[in-house]
């Protein structure tokens, strides 16, 4: 990756003479990342695989234009798919829960462009940190519940995701070898290139490599006429035509418009809700984590993104296509591969509507055993060992927080999940001492520090639910000055808000500006962990809720 800083393009003209020979590779490259990721993600969210191309089309050659952002790939993400494969199932199923998801994804797609114009991007500082990684870590856990399945080559006879984990055992015994061997492979080669450092091979996308070996596999194994074989009960069988991706004849035949008929139901509105909130707080979470591995230090305009997002996701909705966001991993490939500006993004998506458009028959050779090794890694990522121990570090409080959100969700659904989680976070901090009257507003005081200096100094609490109200006064502070946030009088100060500081510090120091936080001396951490939530000592005990005159950190 390129580290050296280059002048930022004046407009996308400047940016497309300056830029284009790297930003044509890089797109190119991510063409080749994303094309069996959308396949494979439409298919887990029960739709047809060209859904997924048309969402990456419409990110690339679209949001690209109108986004706030300079080098997130925007498209389908695994994240959306246990909504989606939700609203596809309660709306109907097939072809009718299809379309009318469309219709949802459309609906969906216009609120967020309309929160994104109000300047909504802030909202994704509200949810707690620990119930997020929460419902990430679910939705790895649905991710592979389902497509471990796949890869096996068997159909399970559950459908909730805690009767398919109990089922995994059943669909070992009665594997299909052959499409077992093809998923297998595809999972064996994505973990022993995670685990190579040459930078040679690091330069091949591991998609390809699965895509291209499990396509040799496939010809090997003539799944083209491929025989199911099973060990067990009949009921496991597969249909010997899904095997394989199919798209249709002509690929335009494919384009598709929703059906608005059930705009009316509970159901249509539960899932509107749903597809808004994840693909809201993933594109935020995501658009923000991509500024920070950006070589040149520029910080996107979330709410800005979110608006593009929304509109492009309405626009993929009625041709047909998923929802998308700023998907994380394909934009750190795309960073890595020198991208400079918002062009790499629409050239990805260009490649993507020109192979489709002339090459769609060798899709067709694709396994779906492949497709699903690379989403059960990709939720494996999501849910990993690794992903809970840091949690566990960071608090207990935090760890019960997460597994909440985690254990509802798979019970439940994700909304309940993240409002389980949102809940138990509440019900903590009141625990802990945060005053009902300062839950949702921080008692937080903006005041000039010298000729170049700003105090921030906040009162009572600073906890997931009034961070809003503080970055609001960060917000304020014009760029390249002196920032000291003053928590001394705050008796309790969550993980979420020690996260956010910890990023706006590194955000505005990053662009020249210096940046201190003061006064947890007389607080206790609930962890060694230096994001750990702390709570105010007083006369040698641990407690919430104070004012900070006793603290010798306090300011006057």
């Amino acid at each position: 990756m390129e580290t050296h800083r280059i002048a930022v393009p004046k407009d996308r003209l400047a940016g497309l003479q300056e830029n284009w020979k790297t930003d044509l590779i890089s797109g190119f490259i991510i063409f080749l990342i994303a094309l069996p990721l959308c396949l494979g993600i439409a298919m887990a969210s029960g739709v047809p695989p060209l859904a997924g191309i048309i969402a990456a089309v419409v990110g690339g050659i679209l949001v690209s234009q109108i986004s706030g952002s300079y080098v997130t790939i925007n498209g389908p993400a695994a994240g959306l798919i246990v909504v989606i494969l939700g609203a596809v199932e309660s709306l109907g199923g097939g072809d009718v829960g299809y379309h009318a998801a469309l219709a949802a994804i459309v609906v969906s797609g216009c609120i967020l462009f309309v929160l994104g114009m109000l300047k909504a991007g802030l909202l994704g500082d509200f949810f707690p940190s620990s119930a997020v990684h929460g419902m990430l870590a679910a939705i790895g856990i649905i991710i592979m519940s389902k497509q471990l399945h796949i890869m096996l080559g068997v159909k399970p006879q559950a459908k909730e995701p805690l009767a398919l984990l109990a089922e995994i055992p059943k669909s070992l015994q009665s594997m299909n070898p052959e499409i077992a061997v093809i998923g297998f492979v595809s999972l064996a080669l994505l973990i022993v290139h995670s685990l190579i450092k040459n930078p040679m091979i690091k330069r091949v996308p591991a998609p390809l490599i699965v895509v291209v070996v499990a396509i040799v596999l496939g010809y090997v194994f003539d799944l083209d006429h491929f025989h199911v074989f099973t060990m067990s009960a009949h009921h496991y069988n597969i249909d010997p035509k899904k095997y394989l991706v199919l798209l249709p004849a002509n690929v335009w035949d494919g384009i598709t418009h929703p059906d608005f008929s059930k705009v009316g139901t509970y159901a249509f509105w539960l899932a509107v809700l749903s597809i808004t909130l994840v693909q809201g707080l993933e594109s935020l979470l995501s658009a923000a984590a991509v500024d920070k591995l950006d070589p040149y230090k520029r910080q996107s305009n979330l709410s800005r993104d979110m608006a593009a997002v929304g509109l492009g996701s309405a626009v993929s909705g009625m041709l047909g296509g998923l929802p998308m966001i700023a998907e994380i991993v394909r934009s750190s490939a795309n960073v890595d591969n020198g991208a400079r500006t918002r062009w790499s993004n629409f050239f990805h998506g260009s490649f993507m509507l020109v192979f489709v458009a002339l090459g769609a028959s060798l899709i067709h050779h694709i396994p779906l055993a492949a497709l699903a090794g690379l989403l059960v890694f990709t939720g494996f990522r999501l849910a990993s060992p690794a992903a809970f121990l840091t949690v566990y570090k960071i608090g207990k409080e935090q760890f019960v927080i997460f597994l909440s959100t985690i254990l509802a969700t798979l019970a439940t659904d994700l909304l309940i999940g993240i409002s389980v989680g949102i809940a138990v976070n509440f019900l903590i901090n009141i625990a802990h001492g945060a005053p009902l009257r300062y839950l949702f507003a921080a008692d937080v005081e903006l005041r000039p520090d010298g000729e170049d200096g700003y105090v921030v100094q906040v009162k009572h609490a600073a906890v997931f639910s009034n961070y809003i109200s503080i970055k609001r006064q960060l917000d304020k502070i014009p760029p390249k000055k002196k920032i000291v946030v003053d928590l001394s009088g705050a008796g309790l100060v969550d993980h979420s808000v020690m996260e956010h500081l910890h990023h706006y510090e590194r955000d505005y120091t990053d662009h020249g500006g210096k940046f201190a936080i003061v006064g947890l001396e007389g607080h206790e951490p609930s962890s060694a962990h230096p994001l750990a939530a702390r709570r105010m000592r007083t006369n040698g005990a641990v407690t919430g809720g104070a004012t900070g005159q006793n603290d010798p950190a306090a300011k006057p």
